[in-house]
Protein backbone atom coordinates (compact mmCIF):
# COMPACT_ATOMS: atom_id res chain seq x y z
CA UNK A 1 0.00 0.00 0.00
CA UNK A 2 2.64 2.49 0.86
CA UNK A 3 4.61 1.71 -2.49
CA UNK A 4 1.73 1.45 -4.69
CA UNK A 5 -1.31 4.06 -3.36
CA UNK A 6 -3.15 2.18 -6.19
CA UNK A 7 -2.87 -1.11 -5.01
CA UNK A 8 -6.71 -2.16 -4.02
CA UNK A 9 -6.35 -5.32 -1.90
CA UNK A 10 -3.30 -3.64 -0.11
CA UNK A 11 -5.29 -0.72 0.97
CA UNK A 12 -7.93 -3.09 1.88
CA UNK A 13 -5.40 -4.81 3.97
CA UNK A 14 -4.14 -1.83 5.37
CA UNK A 15 -7.88 -0.56 6.07
CA UNK A 16 -8.20 -4.10 7.85
CA UNK A 17 -5.02 -4.00 9.42
CA UNK A 18 -5.88 -0.68 11.12
CA UNK A 19 -9.10 -1.95 12.43
CA UNK A 20 -7.96 -4.89 14.24
CA UNK A 21 -5.19 -2.29 15.41
CA UNK A 22 -7.66 -0.43 16.82
CA UNK A 23 -9.93 -3.12 18.18
CA UNK A 24 -6.54 -4.07 19.93
CA UNK A 25 -5.93 -0.92 21.74
CA UNK A 26 -9.21 -0.49 22.84
CA UNK A 27 -9.57 -3.85 24.44
CA UNK A 28 -6.06 -3.93 26.00
CA UNK A 29 -4.90 0.27 26.35
CA UNK A 30 -1.64 1.42 25.21
CA UNK A 31 1.77 1.09 26.13
CA UNK A 32 4.69 3.71 26.81
CA UNK A 33 5.39 4.69 22.87
CA UNK A 34 1.39 6.10 22.80
CA UNK A 35 2.38 8.10 26.22
CA UNK A 36 5.52 9.30 24.45
CA UNK A 37 4.09 10.30 21.54
CA UNK A 38 1.41 12.21 22.37
CA UNK A 39 3.70 14.99 23.55
CA UNK A 40 5.54 15.53 20.65
CA UNK A 41 2.36 15.76 18.85
CA UNK A 42 1.35 18.61 21.82
CA UNK A 43 4.56 20.80 21.72
CA UNK A 44 5.86 19.61 18.06
CA UNK A 45 2.22 19.36 16.17
CA UNK A 46 3.55 15.94 14.65
CA UNK A 47 0.95 13.57 13.87
CA UNK A 48 0.42 10.96 16.38
CA UNK A 49 0.74 7.95 13.66
CA UNK A 50 4.29 9.79 12.79
CA UNK A 51 5.21 10.53 16.25
CA UNK A 52 4.63 6.78 17.24
CA UNK A 53 6.17 5.22 14.45
CA UNK A 54 9.53 7.75 14.79
CA UNK A 55 9.34 6.23 18.98
CA UNK A 56 8.72 2.79 18.19
CA UNK A 57 11.83 0.92 17.57
CA UNK A 58 13.28 2.57 20.75
CA UNK A 59 10.44 1.99 22.54
CA UNK A 60 10.38 -1.55 21.70
CA UNK A 61 14.12 -1.78 21.94
CA UNK A 62 13.29 -0.30 25.89
CA UNK A 63 10.82 -2.77 26.40
CA UNK A 64 12.82 -6.09 25.10
CA UNK A 65 14.51 -6.29 28.96
CA UNK A 66 10.94 -6.37 30.14
CA UNK A 67 9.65 -10.05 32.02
CA UNK A 68 9.21 -12.04 29.03
CA UNK A 69 9.47 -9.52 26.59
CA UNK A 70 12.50 -11.11 24.66
CA UNK A 71 9.99 -14.67 24.08
CA UNK A 72 7.41 -12.92 22.85
CA UNK A 73 9.80 -10.77 20.26
CA UNK A 74 11.41 -14.16 19.51
CA UNK A 75 7.78 -15.27 18.35
CA UNK A 76 6.83 -12.08 16.17
CA UNK A 77 9.89 -12.31 14.32
CA UNK A 78 9.62 -16.56 13.57
CA UNK A 79 6.04 -15.64 12.70
CA UNK A 80 6.77 -12.47 10.62
CA UNK A 81 9.33 -14.75 8.66
CA UNK A 82 12.54 -13.02 10.38
CA UNK A 83 13.73 -15.73 12.49
CA UNK A 84 13.97 -19.95 12.95
CA UNK A 85 12.68 -21.69 15.68
CA UNK A 86 16.09 -22.81 16.45
CA UNK A 87 16.96 -19.04 16.55
CA UNK A 88 17.81 -18.43 20.40
CA UNK A 89 15.08 -16.14 21.90
CA UNK A 90 18.15 -13.26 22.55
CA UNK A 91 19.10 -13.71 18.96
CA UNK A 92 15.38 -13.80 17.24
CA UNK A 93 14.39 -10.68 19.26
CA UNK A 94 17.12 -8.71 17.53
CA UNK A 95 16.37 -9.73 14.39
CA UNK A 96 12.66 -8.63 15.24
CA UNK A 97 13.82 -4.97 16.16
CA UNK A 98 16.53 -5.20 12.67
CA UNK A 99 13.07 -5.86 10.67
CA UNK A 100 11.03 -2.89 12.33
CA UNK A 101 14.07 -0.93 11.77
CA UNK A 102 14.22 -1.52 8.29
CA UNK A 103 10.56 -0.93 8.01
CA UNK A 104 10.48 2.16 9.10
CA UNK A 105 13.04 2.94 6.98
CA UNK A 106 11.21 1.66 4.05
CA UNK A 107 8.48 3.67 4.75
CA UNK A 108 10.31 6.98 5.33
CA UNK A 109 9.08 7.43 8.40
CA UNK A 110 10.91 10.75 9.04
CA UNK A 111 13.90 11.33 12.02
CA UNK A 112 12.60 14.76 14.49
CA UNK A 113 15.67 16.47 12.30
CA UNK A 114 13.85 15.28 8.79
CA UNK A 115 10.70 16.38 10.33
CA UNK A 116 12.21 20.13 11.01
CA UNK A 117 11.85 19.62 14.77
CA UNK A 118 14.12 22.29 16.69
CA UNK A 119 16.07 19.41 18.45
CA UNK A 120 17.41 22.33 20.58
CA UNK A 121 13.82 22.90 21.73
CA UNK A 122 13.26 19.28 21.75
CA UNK A 123 16.27 18.73 24.17
CA UNK A 124 14.94 21.70 26.29
CA UNK A 125 11.03 19.98 26.31
CA UNK A 126 12.24 16.68 27.04
CA UNK A 127 11.81 16.36 30.83
CA UNK A 128 8.33 18.31 30.62
CA UNK A 129 7.73 15.68 27.71
CA UNK A 130 8.54 12.77 30.01
CA UNK A 131 6.01 13.79 33.08
CA UNK A 132 3.49 14.14 30.79
CA UNK A 133 4.01 10.88 29.13
CA UNK A 134 4.21 9.38 32.77
CA UNK A 135 1.12 10.99 33.67
CA UNK A 136 -0.60 9.75 31.24
CA UNK A 137 -0.51 6.01 33.02
CA UNK A 138 0.60 4.38 29.53
CA UNK A 139 3.90 3.74 30.23
CA UNK A 140 2.37 1.79 33.33
CA UNK A 141 1.31 -0.53 30.92
CA UNK A 142 4.16 -1.92 29.67
CA UNK A 143 5.89 -5.31 30.57
CA UNK A 144 8.68 -3.20 32.15
CA UNK A 145 8.88 -0.63 35.08
CA UNK A 146 9.75 2.97 33.17
CA UNK A 147 10.65 5.90 35.48
CA UNK A 148 10.93 9.23 34.13
CA UNK A 149 15.00 8.72 33.46
CA UNK A 150 13.93 6.03 31.09
CA UNK A 151 11.82 8.23 28.93
CA UNK A 152 14.24 11.06 28.86
CA UNK A 153 16.96 8.39 27.67
CA UNK A 154 14.49 7.16 24.99
CA UNK A 155 13.96 10.77 23.90
CA UNK A 156 17.84 11.76 23.81
CA UNK A 157 18.32 8.94 21.54
CA UNK A 158 15.38 9.88 19.16
CA UNK A 159 17.08 13.49 19.01
CA UNK A 160 20.29 11.61 18.57
CA UNK A 161 19.64 9.55 15.68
Amino acid sequence: AAKDGNDRTAREQMALAAYEAGVCINNSSVTLVHGMSRPIGALFHVPHGISNAMLITECLRFALDGEGAEERFAKIAEEIGEAEKTDSPSCASKKFLGALERLTKTLEVPSLREYGIDLEKFAVSEEKMASDALASGSPANTRKAVIKEDIIAIYDRLRLA
